[in-house]
């Protein structure tokens, strides 16, 4: 009875704040997220709400794994990946307050060798300056080669001069993840501190976020993360494996929980302060806050938003008339999104452990709608059609490729193909023959390769072994009836464009 009395007595300030919520989350909020993880295969998913100083929700739905059924709580870790962006951003705007550095210092004043592609813009580039995107490249340009790689830090660094960017330097929102990882790198010539030592004391312990993690390879043993997966390039859940991208840290490397994050997003909403205890100088997180890059000044057809621009490290938008902070995070087989308004007091952090899915997103825009009176429409129903229009679309064309595999002649013979193909981003791949097909290794990464058959017309089907590189036709470049080169393609998740590898 005395154990009842107490549980009841601890739930009072939680029952009342729940109470006090949108009628869609204390009525309709359950049994939205299933529904929705339901139809976007979404097999686990985490959830915290945080209102007015308070948590109003932390809860897991679903599962770590479809094949143990270990349920997801408020405590499973996952991988952030660019969420981890803001820790960054705020990292260095700390030392600009200390006044270790300005965020308008050129990067070569810590980095010396660091360049980009043309001169002037090396000159030029600062560090807000690669915090907030602007150096002219394209979204993902490079990450191929980055991503997941076996490439040290230095030397993806070193490399980020080769990317030949699309737009005028300062003038272009370009989302670069090699830009964050050159900024993290400031951190140890300014403090002494490698970059994850730097967030551990200054960021993590101070919010005690005691059970989030700055690489993959500090997770204890005995804490298991959920099975990462996919349906791209298969229609149906596939387990892929865990990005291991150490030599990326600060612009991804965060491994947390709802749990924590909620420390996060009071912390955010109380101007610096956690537990009443001043952690950072509010004008430390203003400085992330303030708009450096334009995105977007015409009004959204989906949200209730007009503007959106990029911070230093977190997308700053209005929405039905407040303003929002937020960022989004995508590794391999894990998605996830971190909001909060700071005039409502609101704060949400969603994590999931299937990529190719809207779901997360559409249920973070159905709780800004509930909390900032935008007249509700199931979001997630309105939008799953379209994805599985798109969806059907790419497997029929995937199965039509299949279809044309059918041991056709290859017109010059496998041993025409086969050799060292270099590109100058990437480095080198090898093809080889091998049991009547090509196979591809990608030398920059350890574990990456790909399967080449031929279909006709020229044409071979690229299938990678981890499919979350994707399903690709391909062709060879023939000049003067020899193989010269091979154009590859990989998920737009991991770079948009496709290289081309001249044989050497």
């Amino acid at each position: 009875m005395k154990k009842q009395l107490l549980l009841a007595f601890l739930c009072l300030p939680f029952c009342a704040l729940f109470a006090q919520s949108p009628a869609f989350v204390t009525d309709s909020l359950d049994g939205y997220i299933r529904q929705g993880m339901e139809d976007w295969k979404v097999p686990g998913l985490a959830l915290v709400i945080v209102k007015d100083g308070k948590i109003v929700l932390a809860k897991g739905y679903g599962v770590k794994d479809v094949s143990s059924k270990e349920p997801v709580d408020e405590n499973t870790p996952f991988m952030i990946a660019s969420n981890t962006k803001l820790f960054t951003a705020t990292a260095l705007a700390q030392l600009e307050y200390d006044h270790k550095l300005n965020l308008d210092d050129k990067v070569t004043k810590y980095l010396t060798d660091f360049r980009l592609y043309d001169t002037v813009s090396s000159q030029l580039v600062s560090i807000r300056d690669i915090l907030s995107h602007r150096i002219g490249t394209k979204t993902f340009q490079g990450d191929f080669t980055f991503w997941n790689s076996n490439l040290s830090r230095e030397e993806i660094i070193r490399r980020i001069r080769l990317l030949k960017p699309s737009n005028p330097f300062r003038q272009t929102w370009g989302y670069c993840n090699s830009c964050f990882l050159t900024a993290g790198q400031v951190i140890p010539r300014v403090t002494g501190k490698a970059w994850e030592e730097y967030v551990q004391d200054s960021l993590l312990m101070p919010l005690q976020m005691t059970h989030t993690y700055t690489s993959l390879r500090l997770v204890p043993s005995s804490v298991r993360l959920p099975q990462p997966y996919t349906t791209s390039f298969s229609g149906e859940l596939h387990p892929v494996p865990l990005d291991h991208w150490d030599n990326l840290g600060p612009a991804a490397d965060l491994i947390s929980n709802v749990s924590d994050l909620s420390h996060w997003l009071l912390f955010q909403l109380d101007s610096g302060r956690y537990e009443g205890k001043r952690v950072l100088p509010f004008s430390v997180l203003q400085k992330t806050r303030d708009i450096a890059s334009i995105i977007s000044s015409r009004k959204s057809s989906a949200t209730p938003t007009h503007i959106m621009g990029y911070g230093l490290g977190v997308q700053v938008d209005d929405y039905n008339g407040r303003q929002v902070y937020w960022h989004t995070g995508g590794a391999a087989g894990m998605v996830s999104v971190v909001t909060f308004v700071p005039e409502e007091r609101l704060g949400l952090a969603i994590l999931t452990n299937q990529d190719n899915q809207d779901f997360f997103v559409l249920l973070r825009h159905q709780l800004l709608d509930a909390y900032l009176g935008v007249p509700y429409r199931n979001r997630s129903k309105n939008a799953l059609p379209g994805f599985q229009r798109v969806m059907t679309d790419t497997m029929a064309t995937i199965n039509g490729w299949k279809a044309r595999v059918k041991g056709s002649a290859v017109p010059m013979g496998l041993d025409a193909y086969s050799g060292h193909y270099t590109n100058p981003i990437y480095g080198s791949l090898d093809v080889r023959k091998e049991g009547g097909r090509l196979v591809v290794k990608f030398n920059s990464h350890e574990n990456l390769t790909a399967k080449l058959d031929y279909m006709d017309n020229g044409e071979w089907l690229l299938q990678y072994d981890n499919i979350e590189y994707g399903i690709f036709s391909t062709k060879f470049e023939i000049n003067g009836g020899k193989v010269t080169g091979l154009q590859t393609r990989q998920s737009d998740f991991v770079e948009i464009d496709g290289y081309l590898f001249k044989k050497q």
